[in-house]
């Protein structure tokens, strides 16, 4: 009897050195960007991207390791710092932002904390709209001062208030335009023009707009941080956040700070948000679409005191947002009725397909209370400077039919 010996190869099957195909020798649109830019594909010639779940790397020998380490070698090290999953996120929103660089972190306010506080220090200044999310509005005004860096709020989008803030050395302006909840614009042009003229960085919070929308780097301003949890992802999955600009400000400020404090984006979450720029382009322009027809809907509606969407005539921004934001109003909508909290609450709990919840920015249209939730933690003083008032609502406008959302808004506001 013969017995037949097989030979195991440690070769994994099917894995082939991978060919590279020249790049197209033209500029391609932001939305094939968002199919195509980061792409890099294993030797298994995997369509989608690959999911690398991996926390750290192995090296071929201890001078690989050592080179890795001294810059010398293009290597991964930790997943703290670098991940080939979220290196392929980062890739491609830069590709659709039109940004040298992007960082990815945790979540949205790991991005906006970091933009910040790797460039401030004992005795520097903060200028920031005064309209912003209340986290945001936490950190620079009661975080940043522990470390003993100043701060002054502007109201609006006043030319005049802007360049009296701006008239001494400034080492950040922060800008949250649209703002959340009450869609407030801001000129990024002339704030930028400004700022810079004291050498004050700009950083923008663009997560209102979203990348298919606004493109703050083009009207002048140096940095534009993004909660991806919102448009980017968009479908209620992840927590992210994500930080674009010239690689000089992330390499020789954001990268130091993000590297040793930990914010870092897992590549799970990683890989859902490079499938979600996919069709973030489709989705937005659905959404903003749907917002634009509810928005004229609520306009008409007697229980409503004032609709503040930037694609509406009426909104005091509206032509600047149409400049600045590519001809669309967002998909976001700020309400205040002509009742009481109460009478608002009321109208929240009839909505049969509208969902209460304080997320935006979602394939699921999602209604929001700002004062009593996403805004509670601001002294009613500044909710009032703001605009903010029991009366006022945040409609995230998602992706079902138009006409349904209008129709279960008409019956909420029936009597």
């Amino acid at each position: 009897m013969h017995l037949r010996i097989i030979c195991v190869s440690n070769e994994i099957w099917g894995y082939q050195p991978t060919n590279q195909r020249p790049a197209p020798d033209w500029e391609i649109n932001p939305q094939t960007a968002a199919v195509r830019s980061g792409l890099a594909r294993s030797g298994f010639g995997e369509t989608s991207e690959a999911l690398y779940l991996n926390s750290g790397f192995t090296y071929s020998s201890a001078q690989e390791a050592f080179d890795s380490f001294a810059d010398e070698t293009d290597h991964y090290l930790y997943s703290r710092f670098h991940n080939p999953t979220v290196q392929m996120f980062e890739k491609r929103l830069a590709a659709i932002e039109g940004a040298e660089m992007c960082v990815a972190t945790g979540s949205g306010m790991s991005a906006m904390f970091a933009s910040l506080a790797c460039l401030v220090e004992q005795g520097d200044h903060v200028v920031a709209s005064a309209a912003m999310f209340s986290s945001c509005h936490v950190v620079i005004t009661e975080f940043l001062p522990k470390w003993g860096v100043t701060f002054e709020l502007v109201k609006g989008n006043d030319p005049a208030a802007w360049a009296k803030a701006l008239n001494k050395p400034t080492k950040a302006v922060f800008i949250e335009t649209p703002s959340n909840p009450l869609l407030e614009i801001v000129d990024i042009a002339m704030v930028s023009e400004l700022a810079h003229k004291v050498g004050a960085t700009v950083i923008v919070d663009n997560v209102m707009a979203s990348p298919v929308l606004q493109k703050p780097l083009s009207l002048g301003a140096d940095v534009v941080m993004y909660s991806a949890t919102k448009h980017i992802d968009g479908q209620g999955r992840v927590l992210a956040g994500a930080l674009l600009g010239s690689a000089s400000y992330i390499q020789e400020k954001l990268l130091p700070f993000v590297r040793h404090t930990g914010p870092a984006l897992s590549a799970f979450n990683a890989w859902v948000l490079v499938k979600s720029l996919e069709t973030m382009h489709m989705r937005v322009e659905s959404m903003v679409s749907n917002a634009q027809a509810v928005a004229e809907f609520l306009e008409k509606q007697p229980a409503i005191k004032s609709v503040r969407y930037p694609g509406l005539k009426s909104h005091p921004g509206h032509e600047l947002a149409m400049k600045q934001m590519n001809n669309g109003g967002g998909s976001t909508i700020g309400i205040e009725f002509n009742g009481s909290q109460a009478e608002v609450f009321a109208f929240m709990n009839k909505l049969r397909v509208i969902d209460i919840s304080n997320n935006l920015g979602d394939s699921k249209s999602l209604i929001t209370h700002p004062s009593s939730t996403t805004h509670r933690r601001l002294a009613p003083e500044v909710q009032a400077d703001m605009g903010i008032t029991p009366s006022v609502l945040r409609l995230s406008v998602g992706l079902e039919h138009s006409s349904d959302l209008i129709k279960d808004l008409q019956q909420a506001l029936a009597k």
